[in-house]
Order: structure tokens, then C-alpha cells, then sequence
């Protein structure tokens, strides 16, 4: 047990110091077909990639696939101005930093002789989250956030029955481990500045599991629809460090005794996914136009749980964060050029569900407008696939300055950003 466990830790390693957003906390990047299409692939999934986005098109492959690959993330650092609970009601401007980070996939399936039973295993990274601000000790955002890195990865067993020449279903397990990272400065009263700085930082693992159908009515005609089980990702028996204990702290009786370093625990609630697709082939171009739906209303607050506090302002915390359940329309195109090489342009509209209300300086989210190309070309028995995003955020205004707990949070002003992606796969039939 404990030696496949290690298998994507190890692909962590390998791959990737991190991830981050892409819609909420979600990470859509799992195969650069896909990606080139607008990730519009739930009626399709017609390479190894089939195993996240509808497992019931593991039946339209023949033999045996390998396919490994990635995404690179560019998060342009977003730009923040306006006023904090820290800024004395100025306004001022903070950029977040620039971020680059690479998001794995791997996949390995196989068809029996007959077409009607395929299996296989995927590991991807369904969720992320990443964020930075330059300066620990003079963020506008310290007593917040400084720093905040999720990083997950599932291993996905996964078996698929054709049952007819128009039926497919398909049926997975998910075992997801996580990591995650959370640093911030508390501030005192009465102008004894910064506390301390924090560092709350552990892993845990979660079970879930996910079905498809795929249906065939006619020959160019293809309609699909996959679902993916929430997960409660537990972070137990997590470090928390503390440094930079301010001289003055024990100067003021409210405050307790200066902080020491502890055990602490979180829970992340991932939420769960139902895509549905449809795809019609016309010759040469193939179009497809899915309605992908999220349901973050599971991630309701973000329990914090800290083990023998010593002091008032080192202590549990339980953020409502209220998210809302959204749908991203999903559109993609592929022209197949010749034989060998295909052609692919994709549109997505991804509302944000953050509200007004609970948006903070970890992930300020807006509604985005997602554009993508991409190529694939086959040569013998292998297959390259290539694709680029561009992410354009719209401009958030929002105003939520209050009070959580004793803990000033929120901000009034306007939050700007964008970013880029760019994916490559490379498969292999035997």
C-alpha cells in the first residue's frame, strides 16, 4: 500500500513544484487535444485522455496507449488597488507575483481483441491553487495571506464496457493525494506592527469516483456525459512554524504569550464535476459544444484547526467562503487537414463562483473568456498533440472589508490579471 502510494508524490517531483488556479481552484488541464478544443471533449474522448474527461471513450481506442505529458501555466501577476483594513483606508497598489508552474498527465490503457472491454490508469492534477505576494512584511494583504500553494494529484484506475455499436459506459476509482501551504503575518493592535510570521504546511490523501456514457446515435453523430465525485481532502497532523516573533509581543497582556510552533489540521472541500457534450462530424471538421458544470457550493468555509494554541491570536479558524455552483459553456472545432495532421481552435466562458462577498487576496477570481489553438500530427504508431490558451480575467470591483472572528480581512478596490497556457502530449500504440 504504502509503495503505490508513493507513485504521484514521486510524479510531483518529477514534474512540478506546484500548481494554480484555472477557474476556482480547478485544473481542466488534463490532455492537449483537449486543450486545443476549448477542453469541448466530453462527447469525443477519443485518446487516453478519455480516463478524465469521459471514460466511456476508452472504447472507441484499439490495442494498447501510452500518453505523457503537460501543461506550462504563466500566471501573469495580478494587480490589486484600492484599500485593505492594513492601508488606514488609503489607497494603494500590490501586485501579486508572477508565477510559472507545470501541471502533469500520464496514461496508459488497453482494448481487448473483441472492442468491448477497455481499462487503464490516469494520473493528473484535477485541482490547484497558487499564490504569492512579494513581501511578507509589508503586503497589504499580510494578516491574510502571503503565500498559498494546493497542489493535488489522482491516480485513476479505470474499466469501460461497449456495450453495443451505440452505448459505452465507463466506470473509475480515484485516490487523490494533496499538499498544501499557507503562510501569513499577523498584525497587533496599537501599532506593535507585525506578530509573527506563520507557515501552516502538510498533505492528505481522499477517495472518490467518477462514471461516463457515451452514445452513438449515427456515425458523425456523438453525445457524452461524464461525472466526477466530489472529494474532502483532509490535511492532517500538519506543521505550523513560526518565526520573526515581534520583541514586543509579550508587552501586551491581550495577546497572550508569544506563539510556538504547533500541530494544525485542514480540510478542503474539492467539489464535484458533471460535463455534457455533443459532437457532429461534417467531412473533414468535427464540432463540439459542452456545458461543464462545477458544484462549489460544497467549499462553504475552509476549517483551519490548530492543536494547544498559545496565544488569542494563534488559533483555530473555520472562513465562510459560500461558493457558488457554476456552469463554463465549452465550444472547440478540429479540421482534419490530412491524414496525419489535424487542426483545433476552441472558446470557453468561465464564470466565476466566488461571491462578492467572501473574494479575498488568496484567489481573486472573476469571470473569464478562455481562447485556444492546437495541432495534432500522427507519425506510424506515434502521436504528437500541442495547444495555447490565453485566459483574459475581467477587471473584479469589489467592497467586503469586515471582521472574521477578530481578524480584520477583505478589501475595497479592483483586482486585474491574466494568463497563458501551453500543452504538449506524446502518444505511443502498441
Amino acid at each position: 500500500m504504502r509503495g503505490w502510494k508513493m507513485v504521484p508524490v514521486l510524479l510531483v517531483v518529477l514534474f512540478t513544484a506546484s500548481t494554480s488556479l484555472a477557474g476556482g481552484f480547478r485544473l481542466p488541464e488534463a490532455g492537449a487535444k483537449a486543450m486545443g478544443m476549448g477542453f469541448a471533449f466530453t462527447a469525443q474522448a477519443d485518446d487516453p485522455s478519455a480516463i478524465y474527461f469521459n471514460p466511456a471513450g476508452l472504447t472507441q481506442l484499439k490495442g494498447q496507449n501510452v500518453m505523457i505529458g503537460g501543461t506550462y501555466l504563466h500566471l501573469d501577476g495580478g494587480e490589486f488597488t484600492g484599500a485593505t483594513p492594513l492601508t488606514g483606508g488609503a489607497t494603494v497598489s500590490e501586485a501579486q507575483e508572477s508565477l510559472d508552474f507545470i501541471i502533469p498527465n500520464a496514461y496508459y490503457t488497453r482494448t481487448t481483441a473483441d472492442g468491448y472491454i477497455s481499462y487503464g490508469v490516469g494520473v493528473f492534477a484535477p485541482f490547484g491553487l497558487g499564490q504569492e505576494y512579494d513581501n511578507k512584511q509589508t503586503s497589504i494583504f499580510r494578516n491574510q495571506i502571503t503565500t498559498i500553494d494546493l497542489l493535488t494529484v489522482v491516480v485513476n484506475p479505470t474499466i469501460a464496457f461497449k456495450i453495443n455499436d451505440a452505448l459505452s459506459v465507463g466506470f473509475g476509482v480515484d485516490w487523490m493525494w494533496g499538499r498544501a501551504k499557507l503562510e501569513k503575518t499577523p498584525v497587533g493592535p496599537g501599532g506593535i506592527g507585525n506578530l509573527y510570521d506563520s507557515e501552516l504546511k502538510g498533505d492528505g490523501d481522499a477517495w472518490g469516483y467518477n462514471f461516463g456514457v457515451l452514445l452513438k446515435p449515427t456515425e458523425n453523430f456523438r453525445v457524452g456525459a461524464n461525472y466526477r465525485s466530489p472529494f474532502n481532502l483532509k490535511i492532517k497532523d500538519a506543521d505550523v512554524n513560526v518565526s520573526n516573533i515581534n520583541p514586543a509581543y509579550g508587552l501586551v497582556p491581550a495577546l497572550g504569550a508569544p506563539p510556538s510552533n504547533t500541530r494544525g489540521s485542514a480540510t478542503i472541500a474539492m467539489p464535484a464535476t458533471f460535463a455534457l457534450g455533443a459532437a457532429y462530424t461534417m467531412g473533414k471538421l468535427t464540432v463540439e459544444a459542452d456545458a461543464d458544470w462545477t458544484f462549489w457550493s460544497s467549499f462553504s468555509s475552509l476549517p483551519i484547526t490548530i492543536q494547544n494554541p498559545s496565544s488569542p491570536t494563534f488559533i483555530s479558524t473555520n472562513a465562510p467562503k459560500n461558493w457558488e455552483d457554476v456552469c463554463a459553456l465549452r465550444l472547440g472545432v478540429q479540421y482534419q487537414v490530412t491524414a496525419p495532421l489535424s487542426l483545433r481552435a476552441g472558446f470557453v466562458y468561465d464564470p466565476t463562483p466566488v461571491p462578492d462577498s467572501t473574494l479575498g487576496p488568496e484567489l481573486p477570481d472573476a469571470d473569464k473568456m478562455d481562447y485556444s489553438v492546437g495541432a495534432g500530427y500522427k507519425i506510424g504508431a506515434w502521436t504528437i498533440d500541442v495547444a495555447g490558451m490565453y485566459i483574459d480575467k475581467k477587471d473584479r470591483t469589489v467592497s467586503n472589508m469586515r471582521l472574521e472572528g477578530s481578524n480584520p480581512v477583505g478589501q475595497n478596490g479592483t483586482w486585474t490579471g491574466s494568463s497563458w497556457l501551453a500543452s504538449v502530449d506524446i502518444g505511443y500504440k502498441f
